[in-house]
């Protein structure tokens, strides 16, 4: 059971964000510095990636841990101890429509990196330097 009412739940939820996040701000700012200009959440692309470098065609996904099951792709929502069947069912689908989404860019020429919120806060440079090498 739900240690918060209904009504502190939505507020919750309510608050998190789509685009933005604070992994994807870090990454952005990261690759600014180094001089790589971009375009942030693409819309002119399927899956609308958080950054797309056009000129290089590349697709670059913040991932959060949950909300992309990170650790639980065969198994997503076992992380969840309350309504695990809805949330099995969306986790499920978010990882799907992950892979759809790459296929669909790799399918127009464009590179996929996808990277997890939890690597962007541990190792920054890595992830900027993992992007580098395809530039």
């Amino acid at each position: 059971m739900d240690v918060l009412t209904k009504e502190q739940r939505h507020h919750n939820m309510s608050r998190i964000r789509a685009a933005d996040t604070k992994s994807e701000v870090l990454l952005r700012k990261a690759l600014w510095k180094k001089g790589v200009r971009y375009r942030k959440n693409y819309t002119a692309l399927p899956g609308k990636p958080d950054i797309a470098l056009t000129r290089q065609k590349i697709a670059i996904f913040v991932d959060g841990d949950f909300w992309h099951a990170r650790g639980h792709q065969d198994r997503p929502g076992e992380q969840v101890a309350s309504n695990m069947e809805y949330w099995q069912k969306k986790l499920a689908r978010n990882v799907e429509r992950d892979r759809e989404v790459a296929d669909e860019l790799t399918e127009l020429g464009w590179l996929v990196l996808r990277f997890w919120e939890t690597d962007i806060k541990r190792d920054l440079a890595g992830c900027v330097g993992k992007i580098e090498e395809y530039l």
